[in-house]
């Protein structure tokens, strides 16, 4: 399975889930709704950066010169787009269930405006926490810069 379906596959229910989940305590707790879904926002940030940082620690192991790293812009790209129209067709249907409140809004809205949300959501932290993830694993000497081999010689030889 492509790398960028699992992303799409995983993130998108990730965003059903926590949708779901402020759906059902909306109804429960309404007076709370702004705490809640700022904790809704901040779970799938932790969740889309920590993945992100992941994939840039592993192309920077992968390929040590930063000129030759995998593209991982388009990877999360794709992800980005298929795991916000699936989100949000999902939560559409979803709302048709009884007892499931997720706002009530139209299959125009979702795949448009909601889509838009989620893909910018799940695209600009994944490509924060890449760059954040390649900074990491290219910090060996302690320098800042990118060691370029793997067994750089000792100062003096």
């Amino acid at each position: 399975m492509n790398a960028w379906v699992v992303r799409a596959v995983l993130l998108g229910a990730l965003v059903v889930a926590l949708r779901t989940v402020l759906g059902f305590a909306m109804v429960q707790w309404p007076t709370q709704g702004s705490w809640m879904r700022m904790l809704c926002l901040l779970a799938l940030l932790i969740v889309i950066v920590g993945w992100g940082v992941l994939d840039g620690r592993r192309d920077r192991r992968a390929h040590p010169d930063p000129e030759r790293g995998s593209d991982l812009t388009i990877l999360w790209l794709k992800a980005a787009v298929a795991g916000g129209l699936g989100s949000g067709a999902v939560s559409w249907a979803l709302d048709f269930l009884p007892r499931f409140d997720l706002g009530d809004n139209d299959l125009l809205f979702e795949l448009t405006a909601g889509a838009s949300f989620i893909v910018l959501l799940i695209f600009i932290p994944g490509l924060i926490g890449v760059g954040i993830g390649r900074m990491l694993a290219g910090r060996r000497g302690g320098n800042g810069r990118p060691s370029l081999t793997k067994n750089p010689a000792p100062a003096g030889a």
